[in-house]
């Protein structure tokens, strides 16, 4: 096969490259450099087409095994090669194991501040959090509705100051 009839079939065949690049990137602008890949590499080794044989095939599996190199190449290069001496990169995690101390010594403070609460407020704050509702709480207490709202709503609020003034605004 000639030059100029293997030029001409390599663009005969462009559109239907393009696409299958495009399927297999998912993306135009390597879709264009995948093809461009191809075309590059089906020039350069032009005297390696059997004639007689399926162009289109031998096209489709230079662009699939240039995808694949290249993906290959890009996964690796995500790869971590630890050269310190012992191996500080790889033993620290990027993940962080939560263990719950940080959590449970806050929960003990909090509970400490809820039992340093007045007891006409921190009863029905208590009874709240535990998930009784505001009626249930009223009738329990022998107390007006309103009452119970503004009860609980005076602790978090205590609460709130409390917990600013120790730890700062956390908004």
């Amino acid at each position: 096969m000639s030059s100029i009839e293997f030029t001409q079939k390599l663009h005969n065949l462009e559109q239907v490259l393009n696409g299958f690049a495009y399927n297999l990137t998912k993306n135009s602008e390597r879709a264009k450099d995948l093809f461009q890949e191809t075309a590059y590499r089906a020039l350069k080794n032009r005297d390696k087409f059997r004639p007689g044989t399926n162009f289109k095939a031998w096209l489709f599996t230079i662009m699939k095994n240039i995808f694949i190199n290249d993906y290959r190449k890009r996964s690796k290069a995500n790869t971590i090669i630890d050269t310190t001496d012992n191996l500080y990169y790889i033993n620290s995690s990027r993940n962080t194991i939560a263990n719950g101390g940080d959590s449970n010594i806050m929960m003990k403070e909090l509970t400490g501040m809820v039992d340093g609460l007045d007891n006409s407020i921190r009863v029905p704050f208590l009874l709240h959090y535990q998930g009784y509702k505001y009626k249930e709480i009223a009738s329990e207490l022998n107390l007006p509705l309103g009452t119970v709202k503004s009860r609980i709503f005076f602790a978090r609020r205590d609460l709130m100051k409390q917990v600013n003034a120790k730890y700062g605004s956390l908004n």
